[in-house]
């Protein structure tokens, strides 16, 4: 009696384990993966007369329903659901709960299948939007005509690791039309990726509307050319074709309100002190010797940055930031800070008086400093900075977060010092480089970062006590745009990589598995093919 005692347990233990692990032989197929799944027998069947029930409202209700709504009349092509308001659940129904005292945790949500219909509670509205992002995944993956969808029965426990789950994308190398920005948006979102990190401002080109400064917009935002090939060549080649584009502000307007309703923050990007040759052009008196200065037509790293001598810099960069407040929400701004040379400053009288005035030790110090001054600035309009991790040489500013780029050592160090951190190291977040041999592959800056390396990512360094840990604010793929000319070849160089690294900063740490991902995957690509992604077919090739 003893043995089969001992062996029922350990049956019911290894389908529990089964039910956990969502084998993809399953109807659970849910990327990124919750933190538990467990599936039992039978289905509920949504049909026409199911509807969607909120026992709370507000604007709120539109946000959690439309995707659902509009998932159902694109895939399946039934009419959108009718959306009603009760405090319980009812019989055939998908009942979303909003429960502010569910000890439910942030972005974290229940969800349960079962005859009655689809139970869902979170303790936020963007816990309910997950979910509702994980039941469109339990429904058949394939984009075909029907008037009933089941949808497996599954007792659901989710919630995110990390609270930043960044996206980032680079409109300056070349412009991305706003449908397009758009659109990125709702990729992420589909992902339960939450922070949308848009670079606005580079060497070649100025893409966001400051109406105290139109220059930067009427010259900023134009190159004349762009370099052809990777650069590097003995013999330059330019294609000869102007390039340009910005936002205006009604336009960052829509973004921010679009993402806003999406649940993904927009945290803006304007480059300080370096990557600034298109700022410049416009306005010369900004840098140390006055220009002329030309908005940048091939990629690099380029010796003029803003003159740190000058107050009439601080002037420009303030009031530029109180327009970028205006349109911006988000808690954190991105300062930039990367890759400065410090040439100019060497040979600047003003920066040298600068340096004397303020005794610092050398133009390192100097650019603390100058980080400092904008922290300053922003910390007193409620706001904090994050910028790229060479904001540590010289000192860090004292409420920064470092996003770590150069491998995890910065990021190691900002943690250490108990500075909020980013991880985003080239080694592995870095979209822009080759997904597969590179014979096969478009033109990329180069590396080798495929889909597995990506996927097996920790972000928080062996090195850090658990303590130090905590300030681990989660990870970031980017995507910068010298060589993905056009929509469709970045959607082809971050999907479905953006996938891996979602499952990396929503998923526990102790669930992750390669082989199961992938197979999780060959369901949520039947869902790219009908939403037009062009992604990356390498590793789901027949």
């Amino acid at each position: 009696m003893k043995s089969f005692k001992t062996s029922l347990i350990l049956f019911l233990f290894l389908s529990m384990i089964s039910n956990y692990n969502l084998s993809a032989s399953g109807n659970v197929n849910i990327v990124p993966k919750p933190v538990s799944a467990v599936e039992k027998k039978g289905h509920f069947v949504i049909n026409s007369n199911t509807k969607i029930v909120f026992n709370f409202s507000d604007e709120h209700n539109v946000n959690i329903a439309s995707p659902l709504n509009a998932h159902i009349s694109k895939f399946y092509g039934m009419e959108p659901l009718a959306i009603a308001a009760a405090p319980k659940m009812s019989s055939n129904s998908i009942f979303i709960s909003l429960n502010k005292k569910s000890g439910i945790k942030p972005e974290g949500y229940l969800m349960d299948v079962s005859g009655s219909g689809v139970s869902i509670e979170a303790s936020t509205p963007a816990g309910l939007f997950y979910a509702v992002q994980s039941l469109i995944q339990l429904m058949p993956a394939e984009e075909m005509r029907m008037d009933k969808i089941k949808v497996p029965y599954v007792s659901v426990e989710d919630y995110p690791r990390f609270e930043w789950r960044g996206l980032h994308l680079d409109v300056c190398r070349h412009f991305m039309p706003k449908e397009f920005v758009l659109k990125y948006i709702d990729y992420m979102a589909m992902h339960k990726l939450n922070t949308f990190h848009f670079h606005l401002t580079e060497d070649q080109g100025w893409r966001i509307e400051i109406k105290r400064y139109p220059r930067l917009t009427e010259i900023g935002s134009k190159r004349k050319e762009t370099i052809m090939g990777r650069g590097n060549e003995a013999v330059k080649l330019y294609d000869g074709k102007p390039h340009g584009g910005f936002y205006t502000q009604e336009d960052i307007k829509e973004i921010v309100a679009y993402a806003a309703k999406r649940y993904v923050t927009v945290v803006p990007e304007i480059e300080m002190p370096g990557h600034a040759l298109a700022a410049l052009a416009a306005y010369p008196e900004l840098g140390c010797t006055g220009g002329p200065y030309e908005v940048a037509t091939k990629w690099g790293v380029f010796k003029e940055v803003m003159c740190a001598g000058k107050e009439g810099t601080f002037e420009f960069l303030q009031n530029v930031m109180d327009e970028v407040l205006a349109l911006f929400p988000s808690k954190f701004i991105h300062i930039g800070g990367d890759e400065c040379p410090k040439e100019s400053w060497k040979e600047c009288p003003d920066c040298q008086q600068r340096i004397k005035e303020l005794g610092l030790k050398d133009e390192h110090e100097l650019q603390s400093w100058f980080i400092t001054r904008m922290e300053k600035y922003l910390n007193a309009k409620g706001r904090d900075i994050i910028g790229w991790d060479e904001i540590l040489e010289g000192g860090l500013a004292p409420n920064a977060a470092v996003m770590s780029w150069r491998g995890e050592a910065g990021g190691i160090a900002a943690a250490k010092e108990r500075h909020k951190v980013v991880m985003s190291p080239g080694t592995h977040c870095y979209l822009d480089h080759f997904q597969g041999a590179k014979e096969t592959q478009p033109l990329a800056i180069g590396g080798f970062t495929p889909l597995e390396k990506i996927y097996s990512y920790e972000p928080v360094p062996a090195e850090l006590s658990a303590e130090e840990a905590k300030y681990i604010m989660g990870a970031q793929g980017n995507v910068w745009t010298e060589f993905m000319p056009n929509p469709a070849h970045v959607e082809y160089m971050v999907y479905p990589r953006a996938a891996a690294l979602a499952e990396v900063v929503w998923s526990p740490k102790e669930s992750r598995d390669y082989k199961n991902f992938k197979e999780r995957m060959e369901k949520m690509v039947l869902r790219y093919y009908s939403y037009g992604i062009n992604f990356c077919r390498l590793e789901f090739q027949k």
